[in-house]
């Protein structure tokens, strides 16, 4: 008489879940995980081509801008090589006829650098001599406070606050001492032994 035990295949343990259900859900995710991982790397291959895309842009935009950024500037230029063209082809004009079309140019010229954003570096005499504006082309002695400008030699412009060329002027020096003081600081004063 034996009392009958359950056979282990039969009897279910607790807390024991069955193997079957679980690997399924697993392969499940893993299988939605590698859809989401595929859909992302899609996503990020999509924005790398579009990012590459808009540089290539970009540079094609610089580009034209580049070649044609004096278009504005060449427009502004063109009535004043009409006016110079018609100057040199009035044959039997006066001079004064020639110097009021001459004067003319030269507006049309100063009104085109204008709208350009060219502007004339033209230091007064007395004015203070900036290096980073002005060439000095010589040094006179003169009554003037010594580093400021006495003559400009030749006007000098800037685009947009940028020095395209220098003016060139003549800068005062203080006028040398007289009676043999010169210098203190001169070895030339020295006596020698």
């Amino acid at each position: 008489m034996s009392d009958p035990k359950p056979q282990p295949d039969k009897v279910p343990q607790q807390g024991a879940v069955d193997p079957e259900p679980q690997v399924r859900p697993l392969e499940e995710q893993l299988s939605e995980t590698q859809a989401k991982l595929e859909e992302q790397r899609e996503a990020w291959l999509r924005a790398l081509a579009e990012a590459e895309n808009a540089r290539k842009r970009a540079q094609a935009d610089i580009s034209l801008a580049r070649r044609y950024a004096a278009e504005r500037v060449l427009e502004d230029l063109l009535p004043v090589m009409d006016s110079l063209e018609a100057a040199l082809g009035a044959g039997g004009a006066e001079i004064e006829a020639l110097r009021a079309g001459v004067e003319l140019t030269r507006k049309q010229l100063q009104s085109a650098f204008g709208r350009a954003g060219v502007a004339e570096v033209n230091p007064a005499p007395g004015q203070r001599f900036d290096p980073h504006r002005h060439q000095a082309m010589a040094t006179a002695e003169s009554d003037q406070e010594p580093n400021t400008v006495l003559y400009v030699l030749q006007k000098g412009y800037t685009l947009h606050d940028r020095v395209v060329r220098p003016a060139l002027v003549t800068v005062a020096r203080a006028k040398a001492v007289e009676n043999g003081a010169g210098n203190p600081i001169s070895d030339s004063n020295l006596e020698s032994n």
